[in-house]
């Protein structure tokens, strides 16, 4: 088994890993953060692929499409995993199973799953909690179950919802910065996948590349690094009233 995934926040790997878990032990990882694809991955015919990614603004992240585009099937079993923070993940999930389905890979299971938001972390703060993990596990047991019925003969067909043509890409509107605390110990500027800090002046982020992703946060030994300003906090009010509703996994499977 193959378990690719792009987890800046540790929660897509949580939620990936997790799912994998219940269809079978073991299972070569593949960070995407840490070391993108250049190069063909083949996976054979019995061998299952789970791709777990993030949403961002209801869809998966523009960078990791060249590192997927180097997973190659031969008509093997994938999961397809999207990872949002409650707001919605509009085409995110449809996007990834077509693009493994296009790979040679047959999807027979498509889950999106809420994880703490990225830009605004006070929403889905707690989650994936306890029933979501057992929700990402009964679905990697789904995954498990139908691995093995579908063949060129009997290909089957998965309906996953989301919107063709895909929603346009959008970008966020709050980029991280660092404050009086760094200590320009260059860890963020190390995990940025967009190489959008400079190693000379950490405090700062480019705004045209950076994904506010929120990876430099995360590995911040200092704290320094967060979404800061007026605007921004006006606005996580806002989203955190409208994002407040529990919303539940959903799930699709190929029949």
């Amino acid at each position: 088994m193959k378990i690719v995934y792009f987890s800046p926040n540790d929660t897509t790997r949580q939620v990936t890993v997790a799912a994998a878990a219940a269809m079978e032990p073991g299972g070569e990882q593949i960070d995407l953060l840490k070391a993108p694809l250049t190069e063909e991955v083949s996976v054979g015919a019995e061998e299952m692929l789970v791709v777990g990614m993030p949403v961002y603004a209801g869809r998966i992240p523009g960078l990791c499409l060249s590192s997927l585009a180097c997973l190659k099937g031969h008509g093997g079993p994938a999961a397809a995993i999207a990872v949002y923070g409650n707001r919605d993940y509009d085409d995110a999930l449809l996007e990834l199973t077509d693009l493994l389905e296009a790979q040679g890979f047959r999807v027979v299971g498509a889950g999106a799953f809420i994880a703490k938001h990225s830009i605004f972390p006070t929403v889905a703060a707690d989650r994936p909690d306890e029933k979501d993990l057992e929700a990402i596990a009964a679905f990697g047991r789904e995954c498990q179950a139908r691995r093995g019925l579908f063949s060129d003969s009997h290909p089957g067909e998965i309906l996953v919802k989301g919107n063709r043509p895909y929603k346009k890409p959008g970008s966020a509107s709050f980029r991280p910065a660092g404050d009086k605390t760094c200590t320009n110990c260059g860890a963020c500027a190390a995990i940025c996948p967009t190489k959008s800090i400079d190693p000379a002046d950490p405090t700062k982020t480019r705004e045209d590349t950076c994904l506010a992703c929120a990876a430099c946060i995360r590995v911040c030994p200092t704290g320094a690094r967060a979404f800061r300003g007026v605007a921004y906090q006006t606005a996580r009010k806002a989203f955190e009233l409208k994002c407040a509703p529990y919303r539940l996994p959903e799930t699709f499977y190929r029949a």
